[in-house]
């Protein structure tokens, strides 16, 4: 049956279980109202999770979350192993448990809107990268939406793993509330950030080890990875160990690195025109992952901010503003809140559309100098999704490329 228009409780009660879209709030008043009688309610993720065979390695996060995913499973693939890759990064997870054998290992990016309806979901190898405010308009407070991140370990035992990011505050208290045995993963250039099990970085490697006394591993170089940004060195820390403990070798680990390539609207280089950089980080869509693309260059930043707002606060991004970016170019439906936030730090162009802010960025930004996507929101305003909004920043982008000299950098 297919009821268009809106659902009648009716309807509801007639049901013996009910799969919600992670879209949907539980607290739409028709869920609140079936959930007082009982019935049962659960998401995708839960779905498939009772249905899916063989091993899983699970990664959440407030960013980071498709490149870590995406990785991982080019290195379980360069391992040899049976791999599936799925969840929110866009193949559903329902669609991989036919495909699913006691063999494999899903390797599933989970969001904070697919955790909240689990109950059983499992993972052997579960991933928290970071957890920083994001989606506060879904979930209300900070704790509330760092607690939906958690349910990633929710049904993990002793013998599974979790692997936590050392310089995440959030997600270091999540060590207090998991049964799983923690691996630990850190950015930090020291011996004094090696950990009894995890990954490291020292002298510009990075080591492994999985347990108290056990052999420190050289896995890689950082020299080797072609990412740009300090935030992707954290996501290849945690898919080593990740990867590390679900069987694969340093050797396939170092090859499927070395070979990776910037996942589509995450920091993406476009084009050089003029010798003007443009990069398209529409997956920016929170003030965490934003802050990261503008560190990820030194400075002569012209940055594009705006979109949905999601109760965000922009102010955190002044210092970095004052210390990198030459002017910030302000567009959609949160363009004044952030106007109000970034006053007087940095100048500001309230440019409306996001074909409008790159012509203005393009038309002063110098030689050398960067034109960056990283809204700091989400999408939903004027684009469908983020892909759309980075599809057109690309598409003005090529447009302005044909219109003057450049090269392809």
């Amino acid at each position: 049956m297919v009821e268009t228009g809106g659902h009648g409780l009716l309807t509801f009660r007639r049901q013996d279980l009910i799969v919600v879209s992670p879209g949907v709030p539980l607290t739409t008043p028709e869920l609140v109202q079936v959930k007082d009688l009982g019935l049962p309610i659960i998401g995708e993720l839960e779905l498939a999770a009772r249905f899916l065979k063989g091993n899983v390695l699970a990664i959440t996060g407030s960013n980071g979350k498709t490149t870590t995913t995406t990785l991982a499973g080019e290195i379980l693939q360069a391992a040899g192993k049976q791999t599936l890759v799925g969840g929110n990064i866009g193949v559903p997870v329902v669609a991989l448990a036919e495909e699913s054998t006691d063999e494999t290992w899903a390797v599933l990016e989970v969001s904070s809107f697919q955790l909240e309806t689990t109950e059983s979901f499992h993972p052997q190898v579960a991933v928290i990268l970071n957890i920083t405010p994001d989606h506060l308009d879904r979930h209300g407070t900070f704790e509330n939406y760092a607690l939906q991140k958690e349910r990633i370990f929710a049904a993990q035992t002793s013998a599974d793993a979790l692997v936590l990011n050392a310089g995440n505050p959030r997600a270091v208290e999540a060590e207090l509330r998991t049964k799983a045995t923690v691996y630990w993963f850190s950015i930090e250039s020291n011996r004094e950030q090696s950990f009894d099990r995890g990954a490291w970085v020292e002298d510009g490697q990075i080591f492994f080890r999985d347990q108290p006394g056990g052999t420190v591993e050289n896995i890689l170089p950082l020299s080797v990875i072609p990412l740009k940004g300090e935030h992707n060195v954290e996501n290849v820390l945690a898919a080593v160990v990740a990867t590390r403990l679900a069987g694969a070798s340093a050797e396939a680990i170092r090859k499927a690195v070395s070979e990776f390539k910037a996942v589509e609207h995450r920091l993406e280089f476009v084009a050089t025109i003029q010798g003007v950089e443009y990069y398209n980080d529409s997956k920016a869509t929170n003030v965490d992952a934003s802050a990261k693309a503008i560190a990820a260059f030194p400075s002569g930043i012209h940055l594009i901010l705006g979109g949905k707002d999601k109760k965000s606060d922009y102010t955190t991004l002044i210092p970095l503003l004052k210390e990198r970016v030459k002017c910030v170019y302000t567009i959609g439906a949160a363009a004044e809140k952030i106007e109000q936030h970034l006053n007087g730090s940095v100048p500001l162009v309230h440019a409306e559309t996001l074909s409008n802010a790159v012509r203005e960025a393009a038309s002063v930004a110098l030689k050398g100098e960067v034109v960056l996507l990283a809204p700091a929101c989400s999408s939903y305003d004027q684009f469908n999704n983020y892909e759309h909004r980075g599809q057109v920043f690309k598409d003005v982008v090529i447009e302005l490329r044909g219109l003057g000299s450049w090269q392809n950098g």
